[in-house]
């Protein structure tokens, strides 16, 4: 039997130190991008009633991990960032103060019943701009997002966009009940292309647009294919999304990202939820989704307040891996000096090591002693590249452990050095 003491449940998982650092390291890369563009961080409660999560177009109630209170209320744990800032920005905020910008790094849960590897509990990095529906406003959001990558070391990925209202103009005048809508949308998240076209086939759509729609796997590309695919309709709604995308691309080109840039006119997004732009980022060469967001701008309403919204988040964990399996190495702060010292040359050494960790120096205690062949095997051990081994109160001896070499100085001397 299966000690539960000693492991965790599926789905969740502890991070060791090295991992750890590494992911407090990108989260603090994105969000230096994030601060540099003015939005600012916000957090939300861990659970919140499900009323906050259920029936918003986001995420499956099935999906929700869902517990009673003591007053019989329906809880669930954090399913998804964005509802939880809707409902923020609807309570908390009137019109004066649009636009809103926001941030965050937070865990969201949700349950996979294929579980296979994926966490059900995971790191959304994002932003929301609220208050604003423009093209501009949906171009930087697309040039944060390429930026945060960027930043964390992540350079072949390329982020493909689309419009929702390329497809909704497509099927403008169709005879599509709104449940048969939701099931071809349904059926393009899924890939189910076969699907797809039977039923399109069997509508009162045109047969350029019939054709058209069962192209959507093939509509996929740089600018081209927003030229290719303006002949093809006339629908005035089709044409506004293929003209905002142009428009996009152009101030795209102006960010100087137009290279990260691919289009899908076939990306649709989920019934009541996306809105316009919708985009996702994959990392070449494994097809893993890292980052997807959009426009949706019917969201708050439906927590009280009627303010358009666009945004996107990062999947952090899948960042990790894609890093990870890319073999991109993230440096991370760690102690690359080892402070050793003799009984006469504590007191100082303690002190002169907390005045150079106040300097931004990133020193390790010895705690093996006073040997100082001790330390040295601990230092090579551990990767710490210099000792400072404190003989007595005005001595100190400096340990290169790259180069084997050492030398004595005062502690003016150290002190010196540091800053200079």
């Amino acid at each position: 039997m299966k000690d539960n003491k000693l492991h965790t449940p599926d789905g969740v998982k502890d991070y060791l130190p090295l991992e750890y650092a590494v992911k407090k390291e990108l989260e603090r890369r994105m969000e230096a991008v994030f601060l540099r563009y003015g939005y600012r961080c916000i957090s939300s409660p861990m659970f919140e009633y499900m009323e906050v999560f259920d029936g918003k177009g986001s995420v499956d109630a099935k999906q929700m991990y869902k517990f009673l209170d003591r007053d019989g209320s329906i809880l669930s744990l954090r399913a998804d960032m964005t509802l939880a800032i809707a409902r923020i920005a609807s309570t908390a905020y009137d019109e004066k103060d649009m636009p809103l910008r926001f941030c965050y790094f937070e865990n969201a849960f949700r349950y996979k019943e294929n579980y296979q590897g994926k966490l059900k509990e995971f790191t959304q990095a994002g932003i929301e701009l609220i208050g604003v529906n423009s093209i501009d406003a949906d171009a930087e959001i697309i040039a944060i997002a390429i930026n945060s990558l960027l930043a964390t070391g992540l350079q072949d990925f390329k982020i493909y966009i689309g419009q929702v209202e390329f497809f909704n103009g497509l099927l403008e005048g169709s005879d599509f009940s709104d449940e048969e809508f939701a099931d071809i949308q349904r059926m393009l998240v899924n890939k189910e292309y076969v699907g797809v076209e039977k039923v399109v086939m069997e509508s009162n759509l045109s047969p350029d647009v019939k054709d058209l729609i069962i192209q959507f796997p093939l509509l996929i590309g740089d600018k081209r294919v927003i030229d290719k695919v303006k002949g093809l309709t006339k629908n005035e709604r089709a044409q506004k999304a293929l003209h905002d995308l142009e428009t996009m691309y152009d101030i795209l080109c102006g960010y100087g990202l137009d290279q990260y840039i691919l289009f899908d006119l076939g990306m649709v997004g989920y019934l009541d939820y996306y809105s316009g732009l919708i985009f996702r980022g994959y990392t070449q060469g494994t097809g893993v989704t890292v980052i997807g967001g959009g426009r949706y701008d019917k969201l708050i309403s439906k927590f009280g307040a009627d303010y358009p919204s666009v945004g996107f988040a990062i999947k952090v964990n899948e960042l990790l891996n894609s890093l990870e399996n890319k073999n991109i190495e993230v440096e991370i702060p760690v102690a690359d000096t080892l402070l050793a010292f003799a009984d006469a040359g504590r007191n100082t050494a303690l002190y002169t090591a907390d005045e150079l960790r106040s300097q931004g120096l990133f020193i390790e205690n010895s705690l093996v002693g006073a040997d100082i062949e001790a330390n040295i095997r601990y230092a090579k051990e551990k990767n710490i590249g210099g000792i400072l081994y404190f003989i007595d109160e005005k001595t100190v001896v400096l340990h290169n452990l790259i180069d084997n070499t050492s030398k004595e100085v005062s502690i003016e001397e150290l002190l010196k050095e540091s800053e200079e």
